[in-house]
């Protein structure tokens, strides 16, 4: 069988498994070995002088070392059997995605909050940065969206656009990027210098993949609701965040739910002062979540058909 076509079902194998699966707890992650091999190097590097060379090195090499060990698994795996490699492909490409989880534990934030504001906060701490001690309800549905929003790009989108550009070696790499970046790309005394070109990297990786998710996530709502100011909302906010990515995406889905995210937030203790995106400061809902669900799979849907396109065009 053709080599494209039989990475086009890996990619379609590898979403329908996140879709039915997500990220069961019993199996093991290549993320969570990619979180080990970060910790190793930080907490090895990350002191003395020259900590921005010494995490810039560490970064690159990482990020060079995932890239080249999937591409010699999956020559190594072809070279016995494209049907190994195709399946290597799809498990991988299954690793890659996130959504399911992301929703399913947004979903639980909401369900948490319904019983107490306490169980709202520590459900929420699982999936944002943020010191989540003293948030108010209004804060734990707001920081739990805006995760969704940003997430979608973080988790589906991106990992699917370098997919396109670099095969399954680029969506492996992306993921190490990503990581690198969770774990240590803050602004804060630890990690300002250290994580300084994982930060970096992550912008430059995420710059078309959070801009292309604002607009899978608007188009169909500015299309069937023939509302077209949601794309102004979208290009005057989208700066509006500490990062330059992440605010296109949770613009988009301030913007189609007519709500306010960011705002100063505690992140290691540490207050980062963020601008708001948005003005309407109105009470966030559980049909809210619902309806920021079914935008993320939309889009998702969207950019799985559009990877595939592109995989069949470069072929």
């Amino acid at each position: 069988m053709d080599n494209c076509l039989l990475l086009i079902m890996a990619l379609l194998i590898g979403w329908v498994l996140d879709l039915i699966l997500g990220d069961p707890l019993w199996l093991p992650h290549p993320i969570v070995g990619f979180g080990k091999m970060i910790a190793f190097g930080e907490h090895r590097l990350n002191k003395g002088s020259h900590r921005k060379l010494k995490g810039a090195l560490m970064a690159i090499c990482l990020i060079a070392f995932v890239f080249l060990a999937t591409s010699f698994l999956l020559s190594l795996s072809s070279a016995f059997s494209p049907y190994a490699s195709f399946i290597i492909s799809a498990l991988l490409v299954f690793y890659c995605l996130a959504g399911t989880t992301l929703i399913r534990e947004v979903r639980v934030v909401f369900l948490a909050l319904d019983r107490s504001l306490e169980e709202g906060r520590k459900q929420v701490a699982r999936i944002v940065g943020r010191d989540t001690s003293q948030l108010t309800a209004q804060e734990v549905r707001t920081a739990a969206l805006e995760t969704l929003a940003e997430n979608l790009s973080d988790g589906v989108i991106a990992p699917l656009f370098w997919l396109a550009i670099l095969g399954v070696p680029g969506m492996l790499a992306y993921k190490m990027i990503n990581t690198l970046d969770s774990m240590i790309g803050y602004k804060t005394e630890r990690y300002r210098d250290f994580g300084c070109w994982a930060a970096h990297i992550d912008d430059i990786a995420n710059y078309i993949p959070a801009r292309l998710t604002a607009l899978l996530m608007i188009m169909p709502h500015a299309i069937v609701n023939c509302q077209l100011s949601v794309f102004n909302f979208v290009r005057k906010n989208g700066r509006n965040h500490a990062s330059p990515n992440s605010g296109y995406p949770e613009a988009a889905l301030a913007g189609i739910l007519n709500c306010r995210f960011g705002g100063p937030h505690y992140y290691f203790g540490e207050l980062f002062d963020k601008p708001y995106i948005g003005k309407n400061e109105r009470e966030l809902t559980t049909a809210d979540m619902k309806k920021a669900v079914r935008i993320n799979r939309t889009a998702e849907v969207l950019m799985v058909m559009f990877t595939a396109l592109c995989l069949w065009l470069c072929h």
